[in-house]
């Protein structure tokens, strides 16, 4: 098994592990308002706890290199709250693009994507296809929100309406850096989901069929959706290990993946 963080090793170093079987992780974050009783890097944090948890899980023998964080994310739904630092959707796009384009310059053809915030799902869409098609990459798309959640952990209101500082996220980062969270300010901030939209049926901000647009406010006027009081490291910890586990999971299956069946860059198409 070889597990290394990229920024760690030499130049040679990297060269060393140029090769199609080899996978880069690259975890993505944000920084930006999580209301009272979390930090501004809570989803950093978290995507760098869930890339470690992976990293430790991993057992494929195909080398997997984890790269630096991105900490800053596309993150204007929470532009209103001080101290969010946020990229333009089409500038976190071209950072994602250029990270990628230097993953493929260093001879590697299989990346993973691991975001902590969906914010940044639409920018990461975009550019793994236009990697996809410019350097030929295997770009594998990963949010531990889309993971199945873990079994009879979190309620289903929660689940549901919990986005944004939420049980999960707080519980998360009771685990990874529980001296960051403020547990005197722990509260419950209901959803639009829940109250004002409560008996529609296809329209909602994240979990019905139909989504609109949605500034953080929008939910809540915290610019926080969920129960944090239901949050405790314990909770924490089988949450990390169970993402962390999917993820891994996710990684050797990417590592497995059989490149010779995706189209080579610039080929004619089939006729």
């Amino acid at each position: 098994m070889s597990v290394h963080y990229w920024a760690e090793l030499n130049s040679a170093g990297v060269a060393d592990y140029q090769s199609s079987e080899s996978v880069a992780m690259l975890p993505l974050g944000a920084v930006e308002q999580h209301g009272p009783h979390l930090p501004l890097n809570t989803d950093t944090r978290i995507a760098q706890g869930l890339a470690e948890e992976a990293m430790k899980r991993y057992r494929s023998g195909c080398p997997l290199l984890c790269l630096p964080a991105l900490s800053i994310g596309q993150g204007i739904e929470h532009i209103a709250h001080c101290g969010t630092l946020a990229l333009e959707p089409a500038t976190f796009e071209a950072v994602l693009y250029d990270l990628g384009a230097s993953v493929a310059r260093a001879g590697l053809r299989r990346l993973v994507l691991l975001s902590a915030h969906g914010g940044n799902l639409a920018a990461v869409d975009t550019a793994a296809l236009r990697l996809r098609r410019d350097f030929g990459l295997l770009v594998v798309k990963a949010c531990y929100f889309d993971f199945p959640p873990l079994a009879g952990a979190i309620p289903e209101r929660e689940l549901r309406e919990g986005l944004h500082g939420g049980a999960l996220e707080t519980a998360l980062m009771m685990h990874f850096d529980p001296a960051q969270v403020d547990i005197e300010r722990l509260d419950h901030h209901p959803s639009i989901e829940f109250d004002a939209l409560a008996d529609n049926h296809w329209l909602g901000a994240e979990t019905r069929a139909a989504r609109f647009a949605w500034l953080a406010d929008d939910l809540n006027p915290s610019g926080v959706c969920g129960d944090s009081r239901l949050a405790t490291a314990a909770l924490g910890a089988r949450l990390a290990a169970h993402y962390g586990g999917i993820l891994a999971a996710v990684i050797e299956e990417a590592a497995g993946f059989p490149l010779d069946r995706l189209k080579s860059p610039g080929a004619d198409p089939q006729r």
